[in-house]
């Protein structure tokens, strides 16, 4: 029976909480301890926008600077560098494997590009990068530039070291990579060099070293005393320095695919004469090889000097020299304009260099400069050697992309919270593979992830709307970007622990800082710690059972996710003097929850964690509201007192079930006590779900792990009691049925008969009345694409208020036959709740049963709902 002060209760416009009586104290148990978190193996993140104290290098609080993560870099790790300017000389002490190098990359993106080193009123000395004495290094994608006189990249005694997709430009005498010092299997390639001095200088002692790919604006390449030099597909437009120089005992060398003109003005150099595009002294002639280039003649310089002679034919350095049989004099058609910091010059239609080229050369490339495939020109026969339509030069000339139906999808599969974002492109001439870039950003990410695959696969963190948005280029993201975006809805599986434990109790500090009890129209934090190999990030939502107690005052509770607004919506209505729990799931946002004391009094609060929502666990199947007992039928035997009832549903579900969801109502208690459900077999824990006092009806929600369809019920209390308890669903692997995760939302007002909020049907506000059977829909996330899955069951709070009479309030799906179960009990002037979850039927719709002789008021608030998994 209800309690003769229940029409004190305070009932905002929000959900309320099932009623008990005296505070009776909760018995305490220790929270399980919190697991170390490593950071993943292949991945350390920088971004001087999104670092944070402290940071480890994870995605969630990269590093500050490069150097930061480079003096911890482990072999096989990428450094994802996010853009900004990086004010910094960074020096490479640490090497990899030849199987795994260790990867400093540039994201250059939508969002920028990454400059390292001297830019703008800066005064960092020293080269952006140094890379002295290491090996299997990998600097890709990077804007770089260094103070007068330093080159803002240096190799030095380093093997295997590859320098890819630099930028850097400057109108002084300073080369821009310099590879030195015994260095052995030094890679640079892809690069932008923009300089008045050799762009790529390689020195004695180098060995080995490849240049390729590389275009070199007003410079070239000089190469001194550093055999078995390979100087592959460069683009090269030379001032009075000349193309490319190959000088000392640097034997073995192989020029070939390269376009040179010898200098971009009409105005002949006045200090050195007319360059040569490319020369090789007599002591590097030995094994030396050059083909397949492109040199313009029009600036009047000669095209080979070979061991000395000066060669201003093809004709006439063939017949001395027997090289070049592939090689063409022509204008090479290049669009020298220059735009921006990170540039590049196309070929323009018709250059000779188009489909030209010796795809077998050593250091030919599948993708050129941009990222983009070998093409073949149809208008164009191909002259070239291998696949035979590879350009001369670094940039392939592209005849345009054709994008198709980029798109979101959720993957099937054991993690719900996977998607695949695909954004095909078509290239409108023959290619030898796909190519480009394109930047997915998710929507729970800061940062883009650049890739050339069409097809990209993501777990994300939470369920929820689940966004990408999706950016293609055929230029690295200079400029010229297409953009779509795309959304669905992912859920998430339940992780029932096994034996809930307190993390929250005013009255003995637990999860605060003492035991002073909650202020009036205060909030406290509660930090959700990893549970069970989870982290609170990882977290979509937490079932926690509250408690009220001791309040001084009438109020009531909201619960709700840190760092959200507070919402409309309550979880706990209580008066004074009163014990109260709920059942409450709460949405994750971060890593905490927040609980609000909107009352005039001060209360103490307990929370005990069920379980968690997240990547691993078990799907949902929700069943129209089965009673799986009633001790007061038959001969009507109540639990005894300090006494234990097993509770068999495995006549009802199959075998694999890991936990079911019940309404468990206690009645016609003798006495004050607290009602625990916990698995078959297990000991029973120090956590409750129910709290009654003498004379009472209250039911609670609660989610019970069972073993072989079987749960125990413990009676703490002096007197018997009666015990019913309704069958909701049950959560289990996708064998078994249970194929539905569930998708956070709220907590949001959805219905309340004080107004026409969500009613269907009810054109006007007003109390239920007697016998009346109302309906609602569940709210759902409704930004998709193609339509968001519909939901299959929502979870709720009931809650009645200001009732004329006793009475039960039901739900259930409204199409379907109303049950006998039940889900709030009330008596005449009471403010009672419950949580709820309830299957919807075919319309998306839930019946609300009012099974009483008065009126009543009903409020429905949500904190999410269930889809079917894909």
């Amino acid at each position: 029976m209800g309690r003769h002060l229940a029409w004190l209760a305070v009932v905002p416009l929000v959900a309320g909480v099932g009623l008990v009586g005296p505070a009776v104290p909760v018995a305490l148990a220790a929270p399980a301890p919190i697991a170390a978190v490593a950071v993943p193996a292949d991945e350390l993140y920088v971004s001087n926008k999104y670092c944070t104290p402290g940071a480890d290098g994870s995605v969630d609080a990269p590093f500050c600077t490069i150097g930061a993560a480079a003096a911890v870099a482990q072999p096989g790790q990428t450094v994802l560098v996010q853009p900004g300017d990086y004010l910094e000389a960074v020096t490479l002490t640490r090497s990899g494997t030849e199987t795994a190098p260790i990867t400093f990359r540039a994201v250059n993106s939508p969002d920028g590009i990454v400059r390292v080193g001297r830019f703008g009123a800066s005064t960092v000395t020293g080269h952006a990068f140094s890379i002295a004495g290491v090996h299997d290094v990998v600097v890709e994608g990077f804007t770089v530039r260094a103070a007068a006189g330093d080159e803002p990249v240096l190799v030095d005694g380093s093997q295997r070291v590859v320098v890819d997709g630099l930028a850097s430009s400057s109108d002084g005498p300073t080369s821009h990579v310099r590879v030195t010092g015994g260095s052995v299997d030094v890679t640079i390639s892809r690069s932008w060099l923009l300089t008045l001095a050799p762009a790529v200088l390689v020195d004695g002692g180098a060995t080995n070293t490849m240049v390729t790919l590389n275009q070199l604006a007003m410079s070239g390449v000089r190469v001194t005393d550093a055999p078995g030099t390979v100087i592959t597909g460069n683009t090269i437009l030379a001032r009075c320095t000349g193309g490319i120089g190959v000088s000392g005992a640097s034997t073995g060398a192989s020029i070939r695919n390269n376009i040179v003109q010898a200098r971009v003005t009409t105005t002949v150099c006045k200090d050195t004469g007319n360059p040569t595009a490319i020369s090789v002294a007599a002591e590097a002639v030995a094994g030396t090889t050059a083909d397949y280039n492109l040199i313009d003649p029009t600036y009047g310089g000669a095209l080979y000097s070979w061991a000395g002679t000066s060669h201003s034919s093809l004709a006439s350095f063939r017949e001395v020299t027997g090289q070049g049989g592939h090689d063409l004099a022509a204008d090479p058609r290049v669009d020298t304009s220059i735009k921006a910091e990170r540039d590049w010059m196309p070929l323009l239609a018709g250059s000779p260099a188009i489909d030209s080229g010796d795809a077998t050369a050593p250091g030919a490339n599948g993708r050129d400069l941009l990222g983009n495939p070998r093409t073949d020109d149809p208008s164009v026969p191909n002259t070239g050697t291998g696949r035979a339509f590879y350009d001369r030069g670094a940039v392939e000339f592209q005849g345009g992309v054709e994008s198709g139906q980029t798109g979101l999808t959720r993957t099937p599969g054991a993690n719900p919270l996977s998607v695949t974002a695909t954004s095909p492109q078509r290239y409108a001439w023959p290619t030898d593979g796909e190519g480009g870039s394109i930047a997915y950003k998710f929507s729970d990410e800061h940062f883009f992830r650049v890739t050339s695959a069409q097809v990209l696969e993501h777990s994300f963190a939470r369920a929820g709307s689940a966004c990408v948005s999706i950016f293609t280029s055929t230029n690295g993201f200079r400029w010229s970007t297409y953009l779509n975006r795309h959304c669905t809805v992912v859920g998430a599986l339940f992780w029932p622990v096994g034996s809930p434990y307190r993390l929250l109790d005013t009255r003995s500090a637990l999860g605060t800082n003492g035991t002073t009890p909650v202020p009036p129209n205060s909030e406290i934090v509660l930090r959700i710690p990893t549970t069970e190999g989870t982290r609170a990030r990882e977290m979509t939502a937490v079932v926690l059972n509250v408690t009220v107690t001791a309040p001084t005052a009438a109020g009531f509770i909201t619960v709700y996710p840190d760092g959200g607004t507070l919402p409309g919506s309550s979880n706990v209505n209580y008066v004074a003097g009163e014990t109260v729990p709920n059942l409450v799931t709460v949405p994750m946002a971060g890593d905490s929850v927040r609980f609000r004391n909107s009352g005039s009094g001060t209360v103490h609060l307990v929370a005990d964690l069920q379980g968690f929502y997240g990547r691993q666990g078990t799907g949902f199947k929700p069943l129209a509201p089965t009673r799986v007992l009633d001790t007061r039928a038959g001969a009507g035997t109540p639990v005894a007192a300090n006494g234990y009832r097993q509770l068999d549903m495995s006549g009802k579900l199959p075998a694999g079930v890991k936990a079911v969801v019940l309404n468990v109502t206690v009645t016609a208690p003798k006495a004050h006590g607290v009602l625990t459900l916990y698995p078959d077999t297990w000991p029973a824990p120090l956590a409750s779900n129910l709290n009654f006092v003498p004379g009472q009806t209250i039911p609670n929600l609660a989610i019970v792990p069972v073993v072989a369809g079987k749960a125990m019920i413990r009676n703490a209390s002096a007197g018997t009691t009666h015990v019913v308890a309704d069958l909701a669903g049950y959560f289990a692997l996708p064998e078994y049925g249970a194929t539905q995760v569930y998708v956070p939302l709220g907590p949001s007002r959805i219905a309340d008969t004080r107004t026409t909020n969500g009613w269907t049907g009810r054109m006007v506000s007003g109390p239920l009345r007697p016998y009346e059977k109302g309906r609602f829909a569940p709210w759902s996330i409704e930004t998709c694409d193609a339509g968001c899955p519909k939901p299959t069951a929502a979870v709720l709070n009931l809650t009645v208020t200001a009732p004329t009479a006793a009475g039960v309030l039901t739900a259930y799906p409204y199409l379907e036959a109303r049950p006998t179960a039940s889900n709030v009990n009330f008596v005449a002037r009471e403010t009672a709740a419950n949580a709820a979850i309830v299957k919807v039927d075919t319309l998306g719709e839930v019946a609300a049963y009012h099974q009483s002789g008065g009126s009543t008021d009903a409020i429905v608030d949500q904190a999410g709902y269930f889809i079917a998994a894909p």
